[in-house]
């Protein structure tokens, strides 16, 4: 298949692309590149894989041209960032995101597959199902809920999919640092300390990088009846867990002593518990991976000095550094813009 990846460079694109090489597909690449090449030089030299740089919000539509499927990850991706430029987040997450839906219906692509999140539920106290009310308390999570307006625009011959992923953890070459199980494996590797901010009380789903991008494959092959118009939440239900339960948990799973710091106070008040049962029964998927293997193979990776946290993989302090910067290279700048 052709397929188009916006966002294709970052934390998710990078796992996906490899995936989707691996299988065979042709893969385009459409990112701003904020955070530089590097991260995708090992696929340059693969005559399956293209890069585009342009900006999801300007892009010319022709650019779509042919292929069967977009996969939109393409975002700015947390809630802090969101915080940060509320009216960017806005823009990109759900404006540009429902530019690029429409663009590719416009222009004959066949399917359509979202990247949404389960922070849609913001703070809800039951488990929460494709059904379930959202409570977005979030610039980013509400942006993400109004792109799921994509959904308006599907028809019998363009089959447009949600995927609301649950939080994701695991080892990428674009590695991130700002999501919980990969924070918490990096706090405790490079100072024996877990900080849990609040009383740790709070829910959340966990589902590993590679369980996402094995789902996309696999919902870009699936029978279009199955998944046309449909909302999926992407994890598992063993996976949920409150932080305070998951910072034991890495503790448990590392070969070193390791102290679990309360921090009192929390200005993230979201908690959701997400119930996954919906893409098991419709769609045959269970995730393979589990908490434990992430924490395992990201310490893996920081005793091998093969990730590490450099500016780059925390997401909103590399921006900032963007924004506030003088020196910003050119090609970073787009249509005479940075964000």
């Amino acid at each position: 298949m052709k397929v188009l990846i916006t966002g294709g460079g970052g934390y998710i694109g990078v796992v996906l692309t490899e995936c989707l090489l691996n299988a065979g597909n042709h893969v385009s690449c459409l990112d701003r590149f904020f955070l530089g090449k590097d991260k995708i030089e090992s696929f340059l030299k693969n005559p399956l894989y293209k890069t585009i740089q342009a900006d999801v919000r300007t892009f010319d539509k022709s650019l779509l041209q042919g292929f069967d499927v977009v996969i939109d990850l393409a975002a700015l991706s947390n809630d802090p960032l969101g915080q940060l430029v509320a009216d960017k987040t806005y823009a990109i997450n759900y404006e540009g995101r429902l530019r690029v839906c429409r663009l590719a219906k416009e222009m004959g692509v066949k399917r359509y597959i979202l990247a949404s999140s389960c922070s849609v539920y913001g703070l809800n106290e039951s488990d929460c199902d494709e059904t379930s009310k959202p409570n977005p308390i979030s610039t980013y999570a509400k942006a993400n809920l109004k792109s799921e307006e994509v959904l308006s625009l599907k028809q019998d011959d363009f089959c447009v999919t949600v995927l609301r992923f649950a939080t994701v953890f695991g080892v990428s070459a674009r590695m991130r640092f700002d999501l919980a199980v990969n924070l918490m494996t990096l706090k405790a590797f490079k100072e024996g300390v877990i900080d849990v901010l609040g009383q740790g009380m709070q829910w959340r789903p966990f589902v590993h990088l590679r369980d996402v991008a094995g789902t996309i494959e696999h919902v870009m092959k699936s029978d279009q009846n199955k998944v046309n118009g449909q909302i999926f939440n992407v994890g598992e239900n063993r996976n949920n867990m409150k932080i305070i339960n998951l910072a034991y948990l890495i503790r448990e799973i590392l070969p070193f002593e390791i102290q679990v710091r309360i921090i009192p106070d929390d200005p993230d008040k979201r908690s959701y518990k997400v119930n996954f049962d919906r893409i098991h029964s419709v769609l045959g998927l269970k995730m393979r991976y589990e908490i434990e293997d992430g924490v395992k193979e990201i310490y893996e990776a920081l005793k091998k000095g093969s990730i590490w946290d450099y500016p780059d993989t925390f997401t909103v302090k590399w921006y900032k550094y963007l924004l506030d910067s003088e020196v910003i290279l050119k090609d970073v700048i787009l249509d005479n813009t940075l964000l």
